[in-house]
């Protein structure tokens, strides 16, 4: 079926099976943890191995095309996780456990509708988003588990700071995702064009740009996304949008790592996310003076990670003293 929408194309079909067997190690292994903080609760391994039976009934339903039994039993499974989290005391972890396999669990249908559904944008960058929270989850639960806690008296104002920067890392994110979906990296020009060009775009300081089209989050079914279906207004709106919110990200961490410098026991933290926020930036800059290379995208990709990883850590490990 799937050489009669597009000829099949070894290179990268082997790189998306490998994607899919790392996929089902990570979800084996989420599914073991849920398991074993089910066990502190009455009825908590059976709920879990309903809920990921469910879902795998689930699955070969929607590929014979019942939609409607398939998203039942999807719909199913996932309440039962949601539910028991909502119900359960994180104090042995059992609630973030539970999330964790629920968001894996939507992370499959998300890897399954990327197909199905041709590349949708906002399935693509749902996609990315899914991985993204999962590594965060695990980063927090890890943190947590090994009560390793920093007591700082500062703790509670940091941690405001830290979750003001965090839902501004999310946000850029999903804008990374959505420029990445809709093929619009290169929509203010790239290459050799670009090294006396940027930071303008298409020689311009605010071209001519559409924001509604750019941000259409739903287009139908059964169009083929692969290349892109905006126009160069719609992918101009959608890099410069990107580009904005960049420069105010990176001042607000850069801000946030000179005060978290000043505090004690900090300096390292501080040190580490002050230069991952400048090799953020060197990063994404380079993506447009080389054309997007393959290796930088994915540094730019694991860039994004790593500050994810320093927020996520510091806001599950400050304590103010008690």
């Amino acid at each position: 079926v799937a050489s009669e929408i597009r000829p099949l194309e070894s290179h990268k079909a082997w790189r998306e099976q490998v994607h899919r067997f790392l996929a089902g190690l990570l979800g084996v292994e989420i599914l073991v943890l849920a398991l074993l903080a089910a066990r502190r609760h009455r009825w908590g391994v059976a709920q879990v191995v309903t809920a990921s039976v469910l879902v795998a009934l689930a699955i070969p339903l929607y590929m014979r095309g019942e939609h409607v039994a398939s998203s039942v039993l999807a719909i199913g499974g996932e309440a039962i996780l949601l539910l028991a989290a909502l119900r359960w005391s994180n104090i042995d972890l059992s609630r973030a456990a539970m999330l964790t396999l629920a968001v894996v669990i939507f992370q499959a249908l998300l890897g399954m509708w990327t197909v199905t559904w041709l590349l949708k944008p906002i399935v693509v960058m749902g996609h990315l988003l899914g991985g993204m929270l999962l590594f965060g989850l695990l980063v927090w639960m890890a943190w947590r588990a090994t009560h390793l806690p920093i007591t700082l008296a500062q703790a509670p104002r940091l941690r405001w700071w830290l979750r003001v920067g965090l839902a501004l890392l999310v946000l850029q994110i999903a804008l990374g995702g959505w420029v990445s979906a809709n093929y619009a990296a290169l929509a203010c020009g790239g290459g050799s064009a670009s090294l006396d060009n940027f930071p303008r775009c298409v020689s311009e300081w605010w071209p001519q740009q559409n924001y509604a089209e750019g941000f259409t989050l739903w287009r139908g079914i059964g169009v083929d996304y692969e290349g892109g279906v905006l126009d160069g207004a719609s992918r101009i709106a959608i890099q410069m949008a990107h580009r904005m919110l960049a420069v105010v990200l990176a001042l607000y961490l850069l801000v946030l790592s000179a005060r978290m410098f000043r505090l004690p026991g900090m300096r390292g933290w501080a040190s580490a996310l002050g230069a991952l926020v400048l090799l953020q930036v060197t990063l994404g800059v380079l993506n447009v003076k080389l054309a997007l290379p393959l290796a930088v995208a994915v540094m730019h990709n694991g860039g994004a990670v790593f500050l994810l990883f320093v927020l996520v850590s510091l806001l599950a490990r400050l304590r103010a003293p008690e």
